[in-house]
């Protein structure tokens, strides 16, 4: 997920200061999904959970991210794709759905997780987490094909 951020902050980056902004707020998503994962910098010790405070950042960063996705970013590109052409909406329009899709996932983990304060409401925390992360990877994968779609279209 790192190495596709990059990758999209290296194409897009500079391009437009909306589109940065939230390419920074995924970098800082994806941050915080690695250390309350346990990836390698912030390996933790086996079988320990992070803790409320670090659970509680991530989902609030998590909520911002979808939500300057679904309330400020998609609509400004689906029309700007709309701008470019036929072929280019249509394309918008169907991405649109699969990744609003992506959010109950985000959702259901966010409100089971960010107010969870006990050891035992965290039984399944890492699987949902991996479950999360997989969900994460697709939108990521699907928001870059809007955005590609869009820069793609504008230069024409």
């Amino acid at each position: 997920m790192l190495s596709r951020l990059e990758q999209a902050q290296q194409k897009w980056g500079g391009s437009h200061s909306v589109i940065d902004a939230w390419l920074a707020e995924r970098q800082e998503l994806l941050l915080l999904y690695c250390k309350i994962a346990g990836f390698s910098p912030y390996e933790k010790s086996e079988q320990a959970l992070p803790d409320q405070m670090q659970i509680q950042s991530f989902c609030q960063i998590l909520m911002d991210y979808l939500s300057a996705g679904h309330f400020e970013i998609y609509d400004n590109i689906v029309e700007a794709c709309k701008e470019k052409g036929t072929q280019s909406a249509q394309l918008a329009q169907a991405l649109y759905p699969k990744i609003a899709s992506t959010t109950d996932i985000a959702l259901d983990f966010n409100d089971k997780y960010a107010e969870a304060n006990q050891d035992n409401a965290l039984v399944e925390f890492d699987n949902d987490l991996s479950q999360l992360g997989e969900t994460l990877e697709l939108r990521f994968e699907l928001e870059d094909e809007l955005i590609d779609n869009l820069y793609a279209n504008y230069s024409r």
